[in-house]
């Protein structure tokens, strides 16, 4: 995203790449912040991977560590030794609060865990399927 897009007219805006959510937020606020009060924003958090499915490496949880924000509270211990289980949406709704938006709505939707709504390549790289599911969202302003 850049600055310079003009979002004075915008009621949606959709992120997705559940890794990358924390950056698309802040760099969407950022473009925001020349049309838009923050306190008139509302984020939404939709469908990602939950904290009792996203296991993640110990590289992940260094990365974290080395930000510099005390980051201990978004991982919780994995039954596999070196690994943890990161709560994306706890971290993303800190963010969202911390850019002082409106309001926030974590719909709780864990993509990997529901298999009967939601696709998920780590589900599937884990079951050792020969292919996933895709998913597409659209957005259309008039």
């Amino acid at each position: 995203m850049s600055a310079a897009l003009d979002f004075k007219d915008v009621d949606i805006l959709f992120a997705t790449s559940g890794r990358n959510a924390a950056k698309l937020l802040r760099e969407a606020l950022a473009a925001l912040d020349g049309g838009a009060t923050r306190s008139d924003i509302v984020a939404a958090l939709g469908p990602c991977i939950g904290p009792k499915s996203y296991e993640v490496g110990p590289e992940f949880v260094a990365a974290f560590e080395g930000a510099g924000d005390d980051t201990a509270r978004y991982f919780a211990p994995s039954r596999r030794a070196g690994h943890s289980m990161f709560d994306l949406n706890a971290y993303i709704a800190e963010r969202a609060e911390r850019a002082r938006v409106g309001g926030f709505e974590d719909l709780r939707l864990d993509t990997y865990a529901d298999e009967r709504r939601f696709f998920s390549y780590r589900r599937a790289t884990h079951r050792k399927e020969p292919d996933y599911g895709r998913l597409l969202s659209v957005i259309l302003m008039n």
